[in-house]
């Protein structure tokens, strides 16, 4: 499946909109605690294992989004957006878009 920020792909018509498809991770507090105890693993003002958490949680969205838009019957996913947010001393992952179908290749 193609999953793009664009609002279109490029050399591809877009023949159906299957609408608005969500995906969410959140990270508990706990992850906080943990990332935060771990300090050590800071290097270079950077945490590794923050930053792994973050990357999971951003792919665990993805293909939240991914698995919404097949659903629906698109091969692709146009426009999609990342939002980070912090409720309640959690953080959520957001990943929206357009499902799509795409048609043959443009000449």
């Amino acid at each position: 499946m193609i999953v793009t920020t664009t609002p279109s792909v490029e050399g591809r018509r877009i023949t159906a909109y299957h609408g608005v498809v969500v995906g969410e991770a959140i990270l508990g507090a706990n992850v906080f605690r943990d990332l935060f105890a771990g300090i050590t693993d800071i290097i270079g003002g950077r945490s590794g294992a923050y930053e792994k958490s973050l990357g999971e949680a951003r792919d665990t969205a993805l293909r939240e989004l991914q698995e919404r838009a097949a659903a629906l019957g698109a091969d692709a996913v146009v426009g999609v957006d990342l939002d980070y947010e912090v409720i309640n001393n959690m953080l959520m992952v957001s990943a929206s878009g357009t499902a799509v179908t795409l048609g043959q290749s443009v000449e």
